[in-house]
């Protein structure tokens, strides 16, 4: 057989196989295969069936935690809290952010107070090598769009992240870089020792995110024509809370947006305990470097789902510069439910992460960070928090369930949301209830509220020097093995 028939033989394989000329049903192609990634630092938890609330007795009667038989989907979940360098991470970039916004915003500025002779290639050096990314020659037709769109409007201009931030006064490289990092930093009559000290109050991050709840509500006006729509003959705009909705705009009236300041509140150390010395934590906790292992305190609920928010950006932005198509679930505070399954690491009717009984082991070492025999705190090793890694981990791998900080969940605080929620992936969301449910016990807490099954609440616009969060994140598809 010569070379010309093997090589038509081939081209026949090859187009059979790889065609749909038969006409069968196969499906629609996908260019890469579709496998979940356990992310840096998670647990993947299995999901399951398990009995929430308490199986002994309730001994302060909130009667709020009757027992019941749900059921969560898997996910995957922080090994520990988030820590004080993980989310200084992310204040460090809403940081960096705002500085190159604020100098490219000048060197445009600076740009058009150039003389006509500097105008010929456009002034360079110093200032100007923060300017807002301009649209390279070989960029594709939707980049060149998505720039010239973003020039047109103003807005979301692409920043230059390639040249390096200046942080030492003595290499500004020109006095309009001066000027600007000048306006970002407290002035010197209101620094501490004169300490130069960036002004954390310019750290705001937009929090963008879609209200499934109030689309879900609205879901029949969206269909509906006569009942629903203001306009009966043309139905041109849809009523939604009471608000006239353009029909073209509707999608758009669930997405809402909210401008958070997202620096700790490290005054918290002192508001939250009357008639004590907590000045070093005030001082030290979140910037020290001691003290980065330690779960971040002082957060709001509302700050903890801007770092998810963040963390999820983060991720994507970084496969979609490796253009591989894929774009990973968001990264999101626990469900109440899914938050006490985790906790009890697949041990049912436990008590605490570790088992049953009490909060020390067979040779009186203690499992946690609490407050126990009658308030000595410092017994259990630890005066106020301890390292995020701490302790012995429960069965699905995870620290600190108990004690350390309380933690955050997305779920809303009602006496009576273990009555009102699914049996399935059970959540109550409402945006109007600020009471945000915490889990899990703190520092400050005696052994009650180390059960998985305690509960207690916090206002999500309040932030506490003893309670932190971790983040969960969807697992997509069913085989966890």
């Amino acid at each position: 057989m010569n070379k010309a028939v093997i090589f038509a033989l081939l081209i026949a394989v090859f187009y059979s196989c790889g065609s749909n000329d038969r006409g069968e049903l196969v499906g629609v192609k996908v260019k890469k295969k579709w496998f979940s990634e356990k992310p840096f630092g998670m647990a993947l938890i299995p999901g399951g069936s398990f009995t929430m609330g308490k199986q002994d007795e309730d001994i302060i009667g909130t009667l709020n935690t009757p027992t019941k038989t749900v059921t969560v989907r898997p996910y995957y979940m922080d090994e520990t809290e988030v820590t004080n360098s993980e989310y200084k991470e992310f204040v460090h970039w809403v940081r960096d952010s705002i500085v190159r916004t604020e100098l490219a915003k000048r060197a445009a500025d600076e740009g058009l107070m150039a003389t006509p002779d500097e105008k010929g290639e456009g002034p360079k050096g110093g200032i100007q090598n923060y300017k807002f990314k301009d649209t390279v020659e070989n960029a594709s037709p939707y980049a060149k769009f998505i720039y010239e769109k973003a020039y047109l409007n103003n807005e979301n201009k692409p920043l230059n992240w390639e040249e390096d931030l200046i942080w030492e006064p003595e290499e500004y490289p020109d006095l309009a870089y001066v000027e600007v990092m000048e306006e970002l930093y407290i002035p010197k009559e209101d620094a501490i020792y004169g300490v130069r000290t960036f002004d954390t109050e310019k750290l705001n991050y937009i929090l963008t995110w879609f209200d499934s709840q109030a689309a879900a509500k609205n879901a029949k006006a969206w269909k509906g024509k006569n009942a629903f729509w203001k306009n009966k003959a043309g139905a041109d705009s849809l009523d939604i809370n009471n608000n006239k909705v353009p029909k073209e705009k509707r999608r758009r009236a669930f997405i809402k947006r909210d401008t958070l300041n997202i620096y700790p509140d490290t005054i918290s150390w002192i508001k939250d305990f009357n008639y004590a010395y907590n000045d070093p934590m005030h001082q030290d906790y979140f910037s020290h470097q001691s003290y980065a292992d330690y779960p971040v305190v002082g957060v709001s609920w509302k700050q903890a789902r801007a770092f998810c928010s963040w963390r999820t950006k983060k991720k994507n932005d970084y496969l979609k510069e490796k253009k591989n198509g894929v774009i990973v679930p968001s990264f999101r505070l626990p469900t109440e439910a899914e938050w006490e399954y985790a906790a009890r690491g697949g041990l049912e009717f436990a008590t605490y992460p570790w088992g049953t009984g009490s909060a020390t082991s067979d040779r009186g070492c203690f499992l946690a960070n609490f407050k126990p025999v009658r308030g000595n705190y410092s017994v259990d090793g630890a005066l106020y928090t301890v390292e995020a890694k701490s302790y012995n981990a429960n069965d699905f791998g995870l620290y600190n369930m108990a004690g350390n900080v309380s933690e955050w969940t997305s779920s809303a605080y009602n006496l009576s949301s273990y009555y009102m929620a699914s049996t399935m992936n059970p959540n109550v969301e409402d945006e109007n209830n600020k009471r945000k449910i915490i889990r899990g016990g703190s520092w400050k807490d005696v052994a009650y509220f180390l059960e998985v099954s305690s509960r207690d609440y916090e206002y999500a616009d309040t932030a506490r020097s003893f309670i932190g969060f971790r983040t969960v994140q969807d697992f997509i598809g069913t085989d966890v093995n």
